[in-house]
């Protein structure tokens, strides 16, 4: 064995002899990767990666490159060098809509948009399907919907909704990798005057807020159970100048600060103070389940993480994450009418994003882990207005946010009223809410997108050569969001044992993301049209290659990403 490998039954060799080539009557076939540059257990190093095809598992890991002669004549090699091998991302946070408003997403588009950005491992939010995955039932329905169309590996959340305490418990047994409540409704999207109802595609009635009562409930049924409870922690506080979506129709003191289509009015509608009220609901109760895991979604404002940090201080066991948004974008860059930003808890200011940076750059900050949040819509819930388009050449709102194709056999087609919206981009009543920041869906498409997202902004802020970000961004992304999913004895590494996802990540190149280049279902995100730095190049999925910048992805074979539905260790 070469020096410093490891293997399936030796972590370390002092050997000066190149391996001694398996013979390949008795072994199993393998693929090798190498590179003089690869993030092993958290510092960059060479490293020589041996994968088996039978088990997907790296079997061996020399801290060398070796060349392709020390293996048997005809076994698949590679030497990325100078790229980067890097852990396959776990991206723990993603809606991918499937059964029920697969217009929206899909496993097979969403999963083929996570595999071209270096994504692995889908983790899948418990709404926005129909039905949500709140009961047993709903888990197998979504199960059965996935089955055949991941490019990557998937597992999925439970939902906590008022009165499903009593599927706790099972939904543990079945797989699920944690719960996530609402502390403020999740919809519906609220309907211009004059406009009666709303279609069911368009509405998040099936996913109400929690409150104490149920907190409590769950932290007694979860206290002593292997999984994580999270929260989007956003809370109206008794005394409040907004009353966040549904603010244009209050009266005076709760009325908007300005208009309705300006991102200011949005964001003064949902200011810090929700974020920080929600999380103090939260941590009053944690002491009900001090064993339990608690974790905040989506954290975007700085003021929570004090909070936060001190919880920890006494012992509550509580993380938080933040999104490749809230750390790439700013308030003060959003246009009017740009509904392609609009998410909740929102996009603030450039000095809270410098906050966020700080807390995540930090030894014992308490964000520790960095997600896509992807949540995408149909073209004509975002409301963009004409004029608001990433590409100078495209068409007004018909051009943005345009449908990409899914084949029959992966998604069943779009529901008679979704295709009509899809062919009209609107309906009359809706021309008047064009670029209506409380109208338009909240949610920004991403999946897939986040390595290049952060690298850009590492260069930005630490110049040229940002040392040691790499090592960071694989840690955020890949390392501690398996270990939060419960998959850190699989996922997250480049290790002995663990499965052979890579990431090849080219670090220099710069490219501007065009549309072709957005391969969720709508082709709607406030990326396009950014020139990046750092892009994936190759994404293998336990020693095989689903996707490569210059093959494109592996057709003859199919997607074979795997459902994760093992019950969870801890």
């Amino acid at each position: 064995m070469a020096p410093h490998a490891t293997s399936a039954s030796s972590t370390s060799s002092s050997s000066r002899s190149s391996p001694t080539p398996p013979d390949t009557t008795t072994n199993p076939p393998i693929t090798v990767l190498a590179s003089s540059r690869a993030v092993v257990s958290g510092r960059l190093t060479a490293a020589t990666l041996v994968i088996s095809l039978t088990t997907g598992k790296i079997t061996s890991l020399f801290h060398s490159v070796l060349p392709a002669s020390s293996f048997p004549p005809g076994t698949p090699y590679a030497d990325h060098t100078p790229r980067l091998l890097l852990p396959g991302l776990v991206d723990a946070h993603v809606h991918l809509n499937e059964p029920g408003r697969t217009e929206w997403e899909g496993f097979w588009t969403g999963t083929r948009a996570a595999a071209v950005g270096g994504v692995t491992t889908v983790v899948d939010m418990p709404l926005n399907a129909i039905p949500p995955t709140t009961t047993v039932a709903a888990l197998r329905e979504k199960v059965d919907a996935a089955r055949g169309k991941c490019w990557v590996d998937v597992g999925f959340y439970g939902g906590l909704v008022p009165g499903n305490t009593g599927e706790l418990k099972a939904l543990v047994r079945e797989g699920v990798r944690g719960f996530k409540g609402f502390l403020i409704d999740s919809g519906p999207i609220v309907a211009a005057e004059g406009r009666k109802t709303l279609t069911r595609e368009e509405q998040v009635e099936e996913f109400p807020a929690v409150h104490a009562g149920d907190i409590a409930a769950a932290m007694a049924e979860l206290a002593d159970a292997p999984t994580v409870l999270m929260f989007h922690a956003e809370m109206i506080p008794p005394i409040s100048a907004s009353v966040g979506d549904v603010v244009q129709r209050s009266l005076p003191p709760l009325e908007p600060t300005g208009p309705l289509s300006a991102y200011r009015t949005f964001l003064d509608s949902r200011p810090p103070s929700f974020e920080t009220y929600a999380i103090g609901e939260i941590l009053s109760l944690a002491p009900r389940a001090p064993a339990l895991p608690l974790h905040i979604v989506h954290l975007s404002a700085a003021e929570a993480a004090p909070l936060l940090r001190a919880a920890r201080a006494r012992g509550v066991r509580i993380t938080a994450e933040t999104c490749f948004h809230y750390l790439s974008l700013a308030a003060e860059d959003v246009r009017d009418g740009d509904t392609r930003h609009k998410c909740c808890p929102p996009i603030r200011g450039r000095a809270n994003r410098d906050r966020l940076w700080a807390e995540l750059l930090s030894d014992d900050g308490v964000i520790q882990t960095v997600v896509s949040d992807h949540s995408p819509c149909t073209p004509g819930l975002k409301l963009l207005p004409p004029g608001i388009d990433a590409d100078p050449g495209a068409a007004p709102l018909a051009g943005c946010c345009g449908r990409g194709a899914t084949p029959d056999e992966a998604a069943p087609a779009p529901a008679p009223a979704a295709l009509e919206r899809e062919q009209h981009g609107e309906r009359d009543d809706e021309a008047g809410q064009r670029g209506d920041f409380f109208a338009a869906w909240g949610g920004i498409s991403s999946v897939g997108l986040g390595l290049p997202i952060l690298w850009t902004e590492a260069v930005g802020r630490r110049g040229a050569d940002p040392g040691g970000f790499v090592e960071d961004a694989v840690r955020w992304c890949a390392r501690n969001t398996a270990a939060q999913v419960g998959l850190g004895h699989a996922k997250g590494d480049l290790a002995v044992g663990l499965d052979g996802d890579v990431a090849v990540f080219d670090d220099e190149v710069e490219w501007t993301l065009g549309r072709e280049r957005l391969l969720f279902r709508n082709k709607c995100s406030p990326y396009e049209g950014r020139r990046l730095r750092g892009r994936v190049v190759e994404t293998w999925v336990r020693g095989r290659r689903v996707w490569g910048l210059e093959e494109g992805f592996a057709e003859k074979e199919g997607p074979g990403g795997r459902l994760i539905l093992e019950e969870r260790r801890k």
